[in-house]
């Protein structure tokens, strides 16, 4: 029994010991609580700013965008109004590549067909460019 006894009070002892040392202090904890409620708070502050930089920045390219159309508006009517004909062809681009044209571009790009990267087959059942044996021509048979 007295073996038993002082082994569970030194088991005891050792037991507070080590839970006192690493148990942190109250203001320990406080104050790592404190310190994680400001880094979230920056954090939200600089997604904050970044947010709204890049929404003013959007904004002044759309600015930007429609002040530069509006000078290419007004050199493109002061060349036809100010310019010969052919001064004015020269200086102003056609209509297809201008840089500002109208909406009905839409409908030509989507009638644009996409290249093909095959050879147009004679018939339906003969082998397409991109067969591995296209245009491979096939040994005659050995006559022994």
């Amino acid at each position: 029994w007295i073996i038993v006894t002082s082994s569970l009070r030194a088991g005891v002892v050792i037991c507070l010991r080590i839970g006192g040392t690493l148990s942190a202090h109250p203001s320990r904890v406080k104050e790592l609580e404190a310190q994680l409620r400001d880094a979230k708070e920056t954090e939200r502050r600089y997604r904050d700013n970044v947010s709204d930089h890049f929404s003013m920045t959007a904004d002044l390219v759309h600015h930007m965008t429609e002040s530069y159309r509006e000078v290419y508006e007004h050199l493109a009517s002061g060349a036809q109004d100010l310019c010969s004909e052919e001064v004015a062809g020269k200086l102003l681009p056609t209509k297809k590549d201008a840089a500002f044209g109208d909406e009905a571009s839409h409908g030509e790009i989507s009638a644009l067909v996409p290249p093909k990267d095959y050879a147009a087959k004679a018939t339906p059942d003969q082998k397409g460019a991109l067969a591995e044996d296209f245009g491979l021509k096939k040994p005659a048979p050995a006559d022994d």
